[in-house]
């Protein structure tokens, strides 16, 4: 499983992370055919804005706060990507093969004058 969350934002300034991710996004498709007969499936989470060093760094105060636009209110932490990422692992999640989960409570994109929307 890998994590693509940024593809979606078309954000300027961030063609080469997202391109990257994409790519991901891409890898997992073809891996998921090229594993045909094998019971291994290839998925992609893409979590929103987790609660990280690496999230914080360089985000004013305000930046931060503007999360509370989101409908949960809050930042995503890694436990709440837990039990997805749990899931497919298990024999349970056998059909689902080849997809990218947005696993981010409607996720917050930041804009390129660095204020946030929804989408």
């Amino acid at each position: 499983m890998q994590s693509s969350a940024l593809v979606g934002a078309l954000r300027p300034g961030c063609g080469t992370y997202t391109a990257s991710k994409a790519a991901v996004e891409t890898l997992v498709k073809i891996l998921a055919k090229l594993l045909k007969g094998t019971g291994i499936t290839a998925n992609c989470v893409a979590p929103g804005p987790i609660a990280t060093e690496m999230f914080f760094d360089g985000k004013t105060e305000e930046m931060v706060k503007a999360i509370e636009e989101c409908p949960h209110g809050w930042l995503e932490e890694t436990k709440d990507l837990a039990s997805v990422v749990g899931f497919l692992a298990t024999d349970a999640s056998e059909w689902i093969n080849g997809q990218v989960i947005r696993v981010n409570g409607f996720y917050v994109w930041e804009d390129e004058c660095g204020s946030f929307k929804l989408h």
